[in-house]
């Protein structure tokens, strides 16, 4: 990490401090090196620059939709952080091959599968690329999701701190068995994902996922992640 990066990350995250009470004791729980798919709900803006600067001294890089390399100021920092510019509406390759290089140098990747913000915190129905990045790279996937941050715009309007909570879950690998993955499999698969990330929220933010108590785990192999 050079000055530049140190300096615009810790004074992002000394902002976001300033204006959120940053829940993160479960961030302890996100390996400490190895390939990693962390897989997040994505609730606005201020999740990138929290999860990017607090996951911090990791190597770590995730997908942002292409049109944010639009505005000057956020492609010159998604490009200090390494993000990776995703087409949104059609089959990317270049992105999916740029993180899975990212896997194989031992990197964090961090993937919204609802591909766009919820702004009311609840989840929505999800997108497959996260299957399909788990199933080619091998690596371990961990749901990861936050709330709280839905309240502020309106808590800053009012000049209070908002409460970001952040809970960290199990890692598991994507296994199909001899199945042929074919659009039903990988939906099935995506189901449980996201039903993983749903058992990790309160009950009012589960949204599309609210469904099912006990979700279906068929494609799922839970492992002890390596945190030393």
């Amino acid at each position: 990490m050079n000055l530049v990066h140190w300096a615009v990350t810790y004074s992002i995250r000394g902002l976001i401090r300033i204006v959120c009470r940053v829940h993160d004791d479960h961030l302890s729980r996100v390996p400490k090196h190895g390939p990693l798919i962390l897989v997040c709900n994505h609730v606005n803006s201020l999740d990138v620059p929290l999860m990017y600067t607090h996951l911090q001294p990791r190597p770590v890089t995730g997908f942002a939709k292409s049109e944010t390399w639009d505005n000057p100021v956020m492609a010159m920092l998604f490009d200090l952080w390494g993000a990776i510019p995703i087409k949104r509406g059609e089959a990317d390759v270049e992105a999916l091959k740029r993180g899975l290089d990212a896997l194989a140098e031992g990197q964090i990747v961090v993937i919204a599968p609802e591909g766009t913000r919820s702004w009311d915190g609840k989840l929505q129905q999800a997108l497959a690329g996260v299957v399909v990045m788990g199933l080619r790279s091998g690596a371990p996937l961990l749901p990861l999701v936050y709330y709280g941050g839905e309240q502020l715009k309106d808590n800053l309007r009012h000049f209070r701190r908002t409460d970001f909570y952040i809970s960290v879950g199990r890692p598991f690998y994507l296994e199909p068995g001899d199945l042929k993955v074919d659009r039903q499999v990988r939906q099935l698969m995506l189901d449980e994902v996201m039903h993983q990330l749903a058992d990790l929220m309160p009950e009012r933010y589960r949204g599309a996922y609210a469904d099912q108590l006990n979700p279906a785990q068929t494609y799922l192999r839970f492992c002890d992640a390596t945190r030393e």
